[in-house]
């Protein structure tokens, strides 16, 4: 036990050293550009959360399967209701006041390039042990193993970047975007979104019950 407090006083000296660094390069980016300073900011401060709160999408599939914890699971849907109230908000109030709604460009089709992409994805982040933000923190905090998940991350996206024009001429293109308002409307579209979510969390809920009784 006494070992561990004398880890951490000597880390404290460290703490205070990455602090001011980070405070003075963010002064330096500022005199460059606010922008500059407010994504070096803001890219610490996300940072900080995931490795506190070890947030990590792939744990949030996995877990379930292979522990029964669904903790992380329905921390991502109680995230996913809270942007999806919040964009809806964004974008409706664009809407009602005759702007271009943001983010309409991104909206992509939904084609069998959907399909084969996000099964690569979900098996190549279960065998990494991480998704995106998952093999950062762990990179960051110095594990070897997400090192090389992270070199394989960066090959694969400037492969699937080569090869985007294809599988956009082949598939995505012939395909159309779906925007759920312009089906159900605003308020339908919120609807039917934030009751699924609430439909998968209580079945996550009732799956962690389950397994807790199983054990």
């Amino acid at each position: 036990m006494s070992n561990n407090i004398n880890k951490i006083k000597n880390q404290i000296p460290i703490g205070i050293f990455v602090f001011i660094f980070i405070i003075a390069f963010s002064v330096f980016l500022y005199s460059m550009s606010s922008t500059l300073s407010f994504f070096w900011i803001t890219g610490i401060v996300f940072g900080f959360i995931l490795q506190r709160s070890r947030f990590c999408f792939a744990s949030s599939i996995r877990d379930p399967y292979l522990i029964g914890s669904t903790s992380l699971t329905k921390a991502v849907l109680i995230a996913l209701a809270i942007t999806t109230v919040g964009f809806t908000s964004i974008k409706y109030g664009a809407y009602i006041n005759g702007q271009t709604i943001p983010g309409q460009d991104s909206i992509s089709p939904v084609s069998f390039a959907t399909i084969i992409g996000g099964t690569l994805f979900g098996i190549g982040m279960v065998l990494a042990g991480g998704c995106a933000s998952g093999v950062l923190m762990r990179t960051g905090e110095g594990f070897q193993t997400q090192m090389v998940a992270l070199i394989f991350f960066i090959i694969g996206s400037l492969w699937g970047a080569h090869d985007f024009g294809w599988w956009h001429e082949k598939f995505i293109s012939h395909a159309n975007p779906i925007f759920l308002p312009d089906i159900f409307g605003w308020l339908g579209a919120l609807t039917i979104q934030l009751l699924f979510i609430a439909f998968l969390f209580i079945i996550a809920d009732k799956w962690e019950s389950k397994k807790s009784g199983d054990y």
